[in-house]
C-alpha cells in the first residue's frame, strides 16, 4: 500500500514545514529544503526530526 496522493497533499516537513515528495524508491519523503528524507516504516510516514536522515 503506497502513501497517498491526498496524504502527501497535507503532509509537511516537521522541522521547516515546508513541502515534502515521495522520493524515487518509494520508502521515504524527502525535504528539499531540509536536505532531510523522513522514513516510511510499514506503510506508515515516520515525521520525527531525530529519525529523518540526513541527504
Amino acid at each position: 500500500m503506497a502513501i497517498s496522493k491526498e496524504l502527501l497533499d497535507i503532509l509537511a516537513c516537521p522541522k521547516c514545514k515546508g513541502d515534502i515528495h515521495l522520493n524515487q524508491k518509494g520508502d521515504g519523503l524527502v525535504c528539499d529544503a531540509c536536505r532531510l528524507m523522513y522514513p516510511i516504516k510499514d506503510d506508515i510516514p515516520v515525521m520525527l526530526i531525530d529519525e529523518a536522515i540526513r541527504l
